[in-house]
């Protein structure tokens, strides 16, 4: 009998198995995208006066996060954001309970760091560290391009590619898979895969400022 293992049997094999979608490992072009962020914030879910826009620039004033109204479940979320000095702000994601911070994965958005272990900017916070630091000076304008698609969870920072982790992996609550001690109750592979996006306002004893514009989002199937 002739062996069904052909070329083109390994080709569909090869396919099947192959993710559907590859993140990014650079900055997409975003023109055609849609904004997350309408410009009267009809869409935002937000307290009165605590966001605003300014020349095309979304600006905090006070601590309160601004939520979108719609969840999202697989998407690619492209942004630029600059902070000042003691700046503390950060993206969230898929958000299973927008009442309760550690419900949703946050990426660092700061100056540098805060004391909290995995803080510094770009990282996800308590939870993994970017490979190398990519952070512009402050009163600069720096790029994220965050990717989430199942499990899948990959940062591009002014460039370059940082981490691209599989949410699977963190097995255990209050733990990471390299040892370190977390504070999250619920392990990051139980977490929501499809909930609101929010930009935390002005947080950290500074309350310093923090911008973020052309704040653009390709949802995936």
């Amino acid at each position: 009998m002739k062996s069904l293992r052909t070329p083109a049997f390994f080709a569909a094999l090869l396919f099947a198995v192959a993710p559907l979608f590859a993140a990014p490992a650079a900055h997409p072009d975003t023109s055609s995208w849609q904004s997350l962020f309408a410009t009267d914030l009809a869409d935002a879910d937000l307290k009165a006066g605590s966001w605003i826009w300014e020349n095309g620039t979304l600006v905090a004033r006070t601590h309160d996060t601004i939520w979108t109204k719609k969840p999202y479940a697989n998407f690619v979320l492209d942004l630029e954001f600059k902070v000042a000095k003691e700046s503390n702000s950060g993206v969230f994601l898929r958000s299973g309970n927008t009442k309760q911070v550690l419900s949703a994965l946050e990426i660092q958005v700061h100056d540098s760091a805060d004391g909290a272990l995995y803080g510094e900017v770009g990282s996800i916070y308590n939870a993994k560290a970017p490979a190398k630091k990519m952070a512009k000076p402050t009163g600069e304008w720096n790029r994220f391009t965050i990717t989430c698609d199942g499990s899948r969870v990959s940062l591009v920072f002014n460039g370059e590619q940082v981490y691209n982790v599989d949410l699977n992996d963190w097995k255990e609550p209050k733990k990471n898979p390299d040892g370190t001690a977390n504070k999250f109750p619920v392990a990051l592979k139980d977490f929501s895969r499809n909930g609101p996006i929010g930009l935390q306002g002005l947080h950290g004893k500074a309350q310093a400022p923090v911008w973020y514009r052309n704040v653009r989002i390709r949802e995936l199937k």
